[in-house]
């Protein structure tokens, strides 16, 4: 917890960054299109460069911003285990799990060979194919955590991620038609290949109701794979800490533990709609809070100067995972 001095630092910040939270999800609620947690990184953009918010974001509000960013994030991650049912995971068979664990796995892999090709640096590279392979700015600060990666590092990734996720949201729907996709092989593939759960929500409703009720377990299955992902790359850092002296990481964070127990928890049933529905609530706000303080971090011409090899590796990284989810829906539900 904070002193009351730093409280006191962090308070303009913390308003400003919940203020936001609610505009998002006040457009969200008039253009449920638009995701709420992608408005809340749009709204932290414009703050960060807009003539006037500018020097509010980068002075007065920066330390509740920064913590927003930090902690605030590892919160969200922790209740985000509440969404997560194992027996709905469990309910798509263990070839459906280990083709979208396969699919993980490959969107892993080479959205970080991609993104080193464009040479981008390890680390960002590190973020960059979490994000885009399991849940979107989640999976980015969940690694960031257990990597001991800089916040000012987690801003170039999060930026890609919401951008590309944003470009799904407009692109897949066209594409469903030509393709000859129905409405569950179409809900598969946003599951598997869109990064962010409320982007996922966002495409797949526009094929209907079986669309999204496929496209939620499919992106659930994605999410779940974050506590294993993040405690091996704890693991390996812990290991080379010992390696070089330096003070060693716990091998699983307490937030990745938490967002574990939460999951269990809501697997057994014991938790009432009404409980799940505040705790989504509570997620969204804690998530949008943490998205707009990253947000308010990008200078878009620092973003533009040094980020046009980065948006080159985000596109062919999104390209890359779209074909793979395409090749895993075709797999999990074969056209008749």
């Amino acid at each position: 917890m904070p002193s009351t001095s730093s409280a006191s630092a962090a308070a303009p910040g913390l308003i400003g960054a919940a203020a936001a939270v609610a505009a998002a999800v006040a457009v969200h609620q008039l253009l449920p299109a638009l995701p709420a947690m992608t408005l809340a990184v749009l709204l932290g953009l414009l703050a960060a460069n807009l003539p006037g918010v500018a020097g509010w974001t980068a002075g007065p509000a920066r330390p509740g911003l920064d913590f927003a960013g930090k902690h605030l994030m590892r919160a969200g991650i922790v209740v985000l285990g509440l969404k997560v049912s194992l027996g709905d995971v469990l309910g798509l068979g263990w070839a459906a799990l280990l083709l979208i664990a396969a699919v993980v796995a490959a969107a892993f892999a080479g959205t970080y060979g991609i993104s080193r090709l464009f040479r981008l640096p390890p680390r960002v590279s590190l973020l960059v194919a979490t994000g885009f392979a399991i849940c979107g700015a989640s999976a980015i600060g969940a690694m960031a955590a257990v990597r001991r990666i800089r916040q000012e590092e987690t801003v170039l990734p999060v930026a890609l991620v919401t951008l590309c996720g944003t470009l799904a949201i407009g692109v897949l729907p066209l594409l469903a038609r030509p393709l000859g996709l129905g409405p569950e092989t179409f809900g598969a593939w946003t599951g598997a290949s869109v990064h962010d759960v409320g982007q996922v929500v966002a495409t797949a409703q526009t094929a209907g109701t079986a669309a999204l009720a496929v496209a939620v377990v499919v992106k659930l299955t994605r999410v779940i794979l974050l506590a294993p992902v993040v405690a091996a790359a704890g693991f390996h850092h812990r290991l080379g800490s010992e390696a070089d002296g330096a003070k060693r990481p716990p091998v699983i964070p307490l937030f990745v533990l938490g967002f574990v127990a939460l999951a269990a928890l809501r697997t057994t049933g014991w938790l009432s709609p009404a409980v799940l529905d505040a705790a989504a609530a509570v997620q969204d706000a804690l998530l949008g809070m943490a998205l707009f303080g990253l947000g308010s971090a990008v200078r878009v011409g620092q973003l533009l100067h040094t980020g046009a090899r980065a948006l080159l590796a985000a596109l062919a990284s999104w390209l890359l995972i779209a074909l793979l989810g395409l090749g895993a829906a075709f797999l999990m539900f074969p056209p008749t």
